[in-house]
């Protein structure tokens, strides 16, 4: 992750996930874990030499024959990209329709208008609902806040396949309410 985005996560409001968004709790160290790192060997793949999982770290960053590794294995996953990525659209961070605020979240982006501009009436677009396949970029929410409560309490992602068509989600949602009877 990169430093802004790590920094948004780990708010000390509400820390989440970098991963699925789930709210962190505080917690002791895995001492069991650390045992664990600290007692396992494994095998440089560079210069096969042999250490403790606590040392590869370390040992990785001054490897020169690791570096060739990794660099190897760079080059052929870049060699020729999959998809151009200006065709999709960030469905993960958003702007603050009402400041100059960027990369949000779904759950930051709507902390963030709670706290600063929940008096604000001025009409603006969901920056969340104009990423999505079925959002009009130009439609203005009469009243955003309550919008954005009652519209994204959950993050679609974890609901909707913006790959599959139409067509292909009825006939899935068919399917499993035919399996749950």
């Amino acid at each position: 992750f990169c430093t802004p985005c790590l920094q948004e996560c780990l708010k000390p409001k509400k820390p989440v996930c970098g991963v699925c968004r789930s709210t962190l709790s505080p917690g002791s160290r895995a001492l069991d874990l650390e045992k664990q790192i600290e007692t396992t060997e494994t095998t440089c793949n560079g210069c096969n030499k042999k250490m403790y999982l606590s040392k590869m770290r370390s040992h990785a960053a001054s490897c020169s024959k690791y570096q060739n590794y990794i660099m190897e294995g760079v080059k052929a996953v870049t060699k020729e990209p999959l998809h151009n990525t200006r065709n999709f659209p960030n469905r993960f961070t958003f702007p603050c329709p009402y400041c100059s605020e960027k990369n949000f979240d779904q759950e930051g982006l709507v902390e963030h208008c709670k706290t600063w501009h929940s008096m604000d009436a001025k009409q603006v677009v969901c920056p969340i609902c104009a990423a999505m396949p079925w959002g009009d970029p130009n439609y203005r929410s009469a009243n955003f806040m309550e919008h954005l409560q009652r519209r994204h309490r959950f993050s679609y992602d974890t609901f909707v396949d913006y790959d599959a068509d139409e067509d292909d989600m009825m006939a899935q949602v068919l399917m499993r309410s035919l399996r749950d009877k």
